[in-house]
């Protein structure tokens, strides 16, 4: 198998809702293990998911879980998950579900390179880039 990059994202808890949401926004087969299936003692964090992964159809894997019991949740605004390519109805279909319920920074418009751009915020925290291609010529 040759190597992937993968974003893995962190949860305060609620790892299985934000999951379950992007399977519901991009599709594909999603996999989830609690702690309490490999053995975690604690029942608090038995139902917690130690990690999920979400395969789609496009070819995305995203994974997460939430933070392991006695670590920090530690949010920043270092790190985005971008989505581009030149496929505008379907990024504007993954626009329109990841921004409901969320904040958006950056409306998806036409912007001064060309492409259409927008930032926005799910209701998870989790900051999205998406970027249509526009044709040259």
């Amino acid at each position: 198998m040759s190597s992937q990059l993968n974003p893995y994202l962190s949860f305060a808890g609620d790892a299985r809702q934000a999951m379950e949401f992007y399977e519901r926004v991009f599709g594909g087969t999603l996999v989830m293990n609690t702690y309490g299936e490999f053995g975690a003692p604690d029942p608090a964090t038995a139902d917690k998911i130690m990690h999920a992964k979400l395969d789609t159809a496009a070819g995305y894997t995203i994974m997460g879980a939430d933070n392991p019991p006695g670590e920090e949740f530690r949010p920043g605004n270092n790190l985005a998950v971008s989505l581009s390519g030149d496929d505008a109805d379907e990024l504007r279909g993954y626009w329109a579900k990841l921004s409901d319920g969320g904040t958006v920074s950056v409306p998806l418009e036409k912007q001064m390179w060309g492409d259409e751009f927008g930032t926005c915020q799910d209701r998870f925290g989790v900051t999205w880039m998406v970027n249509i291609t526009q044709p040259q010529g």
